[in-house]
């Protein structure tokens, strides 16, 4: 059985990167049947916290990225990879390496003044075994590291095809740390056997990872899974998108009124694609992905392209359905009836929930904004008359427009200005059912009460 997983650190809020990943792996366990597991990578006391933690989960539930087993957590998985640790070393594959932070930084600083890429020297390599031991019994400080050959290596990847690496450039590498922390490339591979993981799909700054995984692998006697690097998501100036390119952050985007399956639909699309259809449900995705169709280019996150996917994620949600997202998003103080009927029309312009509210809200909280003239107030005095005598606004418009001889927009433009204090917005006639609907509901005031509202401040000049 085809088995991924998604393995985020709880260092920080979930990244639209990190999600794209997550949704990757998501996808290719659905289309293949397959499970996908999520473990969370905890083994950095300082900077791990259960905060981000709950924020990663809440955004992967919110996102619909259901996960079949975990969450798993590295921080309870110490004694797993100390005991692999000590196979290694008894088995003469890994060793003590008793150099302190000082003597590895001059190694470095060596290096770099030399022009040359650092690695570790392998000072500690030749120490005999028995005397490493004693000098850890007796409370020595020591890393355990891993024996690297000398040798160009290669592996086939399901996106990038084959890759090579010169591993004398590598060195001798730790998987544990002094602290008894296992290193991300040790506990990894440790986590992805035992927890039956066929397939790796993770972003590519991990390809040069890989080759140190695999020579794990190999030493500890295991398959190694099947790799595939996904193209990094990029800000405009195709560098890695950051903070500096605006929002990145998932809770960002939910904060901002995206929906999720708007989200998840334009994150599938970075690196990846369905021929000339864009705008997807979720199961349209699953039917159709394969990691053959995934890029090797870097993939440029372009905010007004979600937002466009957004908008027509709004359209074809039915008015109902919308209106209750769009009331559990802002809590606006409507019911569901009567914002479903705002939102049928309200929504064309609308790209957000977060813009969706504040449209509703604008034509709830009447405020005048824009000066007729003397001539057009004329039709508003004449409207506020009829409608005072206790007309429908139909009705009131059909006489004030018999008794003014005004039509179209000589008529509806005034109109529009004192009923809504705008001189452009969505369809009048909606917006007028709209206006009498709320009125009747208590949520604004009538027609009659705004043009009166409107004529008292017109007058005030």
């Amino acid at each position: 059985m085809i088995k991924v997983r998604f393995a985020p650190s709880p260092t920080g809020y979930l990244h639209v990167g990190g999600a794209r990943t997550a949704l990757f792996n998501w996808l290719f366990a659905r289309k293949n049947r397959g499970k996908f597991v999520l473990r969370i990578e905890d083994t950095d006391p300082e900077r791990s916290k259960k905060e981000y933690e709950e924020h990663i989960l809440e955004d992967l539930n919110w996102l619909g990225l259901d996960w079949d087993e975990g969450p798993f957590h590295q921080s309870r998985r110490l004694e797993i990879y100390r005991r692999y640790a000590r196979r290694l070393l008894e088995e003469g594959k890994a060793y003590y390496c008793f150099c302190t932070p000082e003597e590895l930084e001059a190694e470095r600083q060596k290096a770099m003044a030399e022009g040359r890429p650092y690695k570790y020297s392998g000072k500690c390599r030749n120490i005999p075994p028995e005397e490493a031991k004693k000098r850890v019994e007796a409370g020595e400080p020591a890393s355990v590291r891993f024996k690297m050959d000398d040798e160009v290596f290669s592996y086939r990847d399901l996106i990038r095809g084959d890759v090579e690496f010169d591993l004398s450039l590598f060195g001798d590498f730790v998987i544990m740390r002094s602290s008894g922390i296992p290193s991300y490339n040790f506990a990894v591979v440790i986590d992805d056997h035992e927890m039956g993981i066929t397939h790796v799909i993770r972003g590519e700054d991990h390809i040069s990872n890989t080759p140190k995984q695999i020579k794990l692998y190999q030493a500890l006697g295991w398959k190694p899974p099947e790799f595939a690097h996904l193209p990094m998501v990029l800000g405009p100036d195709r560098s890695r998108l950051s903070k500096r390119h605006g929002a990145t952050a998932v809770f960002q985007f939910r904060r901002e009124g995206f929906l999720p399956e708007a989200l998840v639909n334009y994150l599938a699309l970075l690196g990846w694609s369905c021929g000339e259809k864009e705008v997807m449900t979720r199961q349209e995705m699953v039917e159709c992905f394969d990691l053959s169709r995934v890029s090797r280019s870097g993939a440029v996150f372009d905010h007004a392209k979600l937002r466009w996917i957004n908008h027509k994620h709004m359209e074809l949600l039915p008015p109902r359905e919308l209106a209750e997202k769009l009331k559990e998003y802002s809590g606006l103080p409507y019911d569901l009836e009567f914002l479903a009927m705002a939102v049928s029309k309200l929504r064309e312009e609308a790209y957000t929930l977060k813009e969706l509210a504040r449209a509703v809200e604008r034509e709830m909280r009447y405020a005048p904004g824009e000066r007729l003239s003397t001539e057009e107030m004329e039709v508003v005095r004449a409207l506020y008359q009829e409608l005072s005598e206790g007309l429908d606004l139909s009705a009131a418009l059909k006489r004030v427009s018999k008794k003014t001889g005004k039509r179209g927009r000589a008529l509806y433009h005034p109109l529009r200005v004192a009923l809504t204090g705008r001189s452009s917005g969505p369809d009048l006639s909606f917006l007028a059912r709209l206006i009498e609907e709320g009125s009747s509901r208590g949520y604004t005031s009538s027609p009659l009460e705004r043009i009166k509202v409107y004529i008292e401040w017109w007058s005030r000049g």
